[in-house]
């Protein structure tokens, strides 16, 4: 079935209008396919009078949006909800020196779970999104598939939803590139068409990561050390700090070592030390496999080695792997070529030529057995 296919008379689609071009031009394209549209502004963060958070021109935003289209919006707050199953993981992770992704678990938890829930209460068959990806039917149910704009794709931050809900989702802008979306929503009158897209972790927005983050948690300082042991200097705490980071070290140059970059490459919990390499290739930055947590199918579970495409962060072409399920859900993934900085908290997600396989958590790291450590 199409996304803008009326499957039948009537059908109410409830469309999460952020107050951006995309969402409102999915709004546009399901109204003019025949849906009876509605519109849902979320507030899932509760901060209205921090200075980077724009949810108040947001909502104005997405008001004028509905108003130029005719169609109702809702505004419903999900921030508790958000802080219990997105927020809290978030923290915990952080604290643990892993690197969560919390969008993923916020489309998971918030946008296909709680809002989904909220839409059907409200009498929508489906809930829709502006997100850059396909929903096709396959013989095993709905799959999600890549973007035709692969600058865009969004399948990434997708692959933890539920497989049993696919169906009851749309997303119209599967189909097409940004630009379109945005003569569509030029020649449509829509007054977002040239707003700029948001960046960065929705709350968080443009502000500091680590001034943010330190509101939270509490700092621990410890040693910044090379790869051979040598002390370069004191970390604010290994959760303030991401594999391959280069920015935020303050290292400085030192005696006798060429005028390179520094990189975070791994860090050890057990002695709370931040060890950091130079070269944005160097080998300690490298990995050849990986263990995930348990998986998570959008597609029939399979119980054999496969091959497949992987990515280990948005933006990156997948990588060939072959993939071995284990008993216990989890899975191992061996790459053909070795990865840069692997990091684990963030998703490992397959995919089989344009479709999206599913993925799981990163938990362990495999290296070279001489750069192996305890981080």
């Amino acid at each position: 079935m199409s996304a803008l296919t009326l499957p039948t008379p009537g059908a109410c689609v409830l469309v999460g209008l952020s107050g951006g071009v995309d969402s409102a031009v999915a709004a546009l394209l399901l109204k003019e396919a025949g849906w009876e549209v509605q519109g849902l502004f979320m507030s899932n963060w509760d901060e209205e009078d921090d200075q980077y958070c724009t949810a108040a021109q947001d909502y104005q935003d997405a008001r004028a949006v509905a108003a130029e289209l005719a169609i109702p919006l809702h505004r419903a707050s999900f921030a508790r909800e958000y802080r219990e199953r997105v927020f809290a993981h978030f923290l915990t992770e952080h604290a643990a020196g892993r690197t969560p992704n919390p969008d993923v678990l916020c489309n998971r938890e918030i946008k296909f779970g709680v809002a989904l829930r909220w839409a059907r209460r409200l009498g929508a068959t489906h809930f829709a999104t502006g997100h850059y990806a396909r929903l096709e039917p396959t013989a095993d149910g709905t799959g999600l598939f890549k973007a035709r704009d692969a600058a865009k794709d969004q399948s990434y931050f997708l692959s933890a939803m539920p497989p049993q809900e696919l169906g009851a989702l749309l997303m119209p802008l599967g189909e097409l590139h940004k630009a379109e979306v945005r003569e569509r929503a030029r020649r449509a009158g829509l007054p977002v068409y040239d707003k700029p897209d948001s960046t960065g972790i929705c709350f968080i927005g443009e502000r500091p990561f680590r001034e943010f983050l330190a509101r939270y948690l509490a700092r621990t300082p410890g040693t910044i050390e090379s790869a051979e042991g040598e002390n370069l200097g004191t970390h604010e705490g290994l959760a303030f700090y991401t594999l391959g980071q280069r920015t935020g070290l303050n290292i400085g140059g030192r005696a006798g070592r060429p005028e390179e970059p520094w990189y975070v490459a791994e860090k050890d919990a057990t002695r709370n030390v931040l060890i950091v390499v130079q070269g944005h290739d160097h080998a300690r930055l490298s990995s050849h496999g990986l263990e995930s947590g348990p998986w998570h199918w959008l597609s029939t579970p399979r119980h054999t080695p496969f091959s497949a495409g992987v990515k280990v962060r948005y933006r990156q072409a997948d990588q060939a792997a072959r993939l071995q399920p284990r008993a216990d859900g989890s899975m191992h993934v061996a790459f053909e070529d070795a990865q840069r900085a692997v990091t684990p908290g963030q998703y490992a997600v397959a995919y089989e030529g344009e479709r999206c396989l599913g993925g799981a958590v990163i938990e362990r790291v495999e290296r070279p057995l001489e750069h192996a450590s305890a981080a």
